[in-house]
């Protein structure tokens, strides 16, 4: 297997990158390519001593103030255009990147084109539950307005992804909503409630956003504005409880016991809510293997994500999403 990381993407790039492409590959036999500047990623390899580890030159870099659009039009030689290219001509089972979500998606649409029978491509997303196994959003960001059968195809692929990547057998479905009843929500949600009712997959129903943390389901559907939104708000909530519980035990003041087993428990919940620990989120629906790293992703994020790659590729993901497209079609037309 070929794995091309994008070692210009994100704000610690090019050192996290190298860094999690050094750990990763310590513990795989898979391939691992790094696209970049020249002038820029050889230096940090070679500082870190960077072994067995590929390099191929990208001369420009798309950057996240750019329009999506025009940039994958107008910077062929750009580490995301270049590498989706490679990925689309088989010279790559999977392509990684920190960049510019915007250019990722355009270019994934553009370049790789979508799944037939999928209308929407989706960015999933990891959303950590305390305590448990974490779920899937889907849509986090990607769609802002949709139809009934784009939350239809969103809940078919995150089933997918969270069976065939995670490992977790027939995924709890759920639709986010603003009640728990059938007949609560929006005329999108109502429709889209009645579309998952009738596909095969373990649809548990409305749930409301409070709950989502208790791990009422494995896959969370939304649209990409609302599930974007509670996204971030869980981000900030979380990183948020964490700073104010170490400040006001600082603050009181603790015997070393104490803190010490203060200290270790943070830790702990840091660990299940740090979206590092499970890698990228995957932009499904086009064809081919295509992980978006955080923005501020650090060398345990993007070894993380190097080896959530193996699963996804190995476990034919794309295809599976292909192969399902006739079931929807099916729905739809019922």
């Amino acid at each position: 297997m070929r794995i091309l990381v994008d070692a210009m993407g994100g704000d610690n790039a090019p050192f996290a990158i190298v860094e999690g492409a050094i750990a990763a590959r310590k513990q795989i036999e898979h391939e691992i390519i790094l696209i970049g500047r020249e002038d820029v990623v050889l230096p940090a390899m070679k500082k870190h001593k960077a072994k067995d580890i590929e390099f191929v030159d990208a001369t420009e870099v798309i950057t996240n103030d750019e329009a999506p659009v025009k940039a994958v039009r107008s910077k062929k030689d750009s580490s995301i255009v270049k590498g989706l290219n490679m990925l689309k001509n088989g010279e790559a089972d999977v392509f990684l990147s920190a960049g510019s979500t915007g250019a990722l998606l355009a270019g994934g649409l553009f370049i790789l084109g979508r799944v037939q029978g999928i209308d929407r491509p989706s960015l999933a997303a990891i959303y950590p539950v305390i305590g448990s196994s974490p779920s899937l959003l889907i849509d986090a960001g990607a769609n802002t307005e949709c139809k009934p059968n784009n939350l239809l195809e969103f809940a078919t692929m995150g089933s997918i992804y969270m069976e065939k990547v995670m490992g977790l057998e027939n995924p709890r479905v759920g639709l986010l909503n603003n009640g728990a009843e059938e007949n609560k929500g929006t005329t999108l949600t109502k429709a889209a409630h009645e579309l998952l009712a009738k596909s095969s997959l373990n649809f548990v129903g409305n749930v409301e956003a409070r709950y989502l943390q208790d791990g009422v389901c494995d896959v969370i559907v939304s649209d990409g504005f609302t599930g974007n939104a509670v996204l971030k708000v869980t981000e900030g909530m979380g990183l948020m409880i964490l700073r104010e519980l170490k400040r006001r035990f600082t603050k009181n003041g603790m015997t070393k016991m104490g803190a010490l087993f203060l200290s270790k428990e943070l830790k702990n919940i840091k660990v299940e809510l740090d979206y590092t620990e499970y890698g990228g989120a995957p932009i499904l629906g086009v064809k081919g293997a295509l992980l978006k790293m955080h923005g501020s992703a650090d060398e345990v994020a993007v070894e993380k994500t190097i080896l959530k790659a193996i699963p996804y590729v190995e476990n034919s993901v794309v295809e599976t999403i292909q192969n399902s497209t006739i079931e929807l079609e099916e729905i739809l037309q019922s």
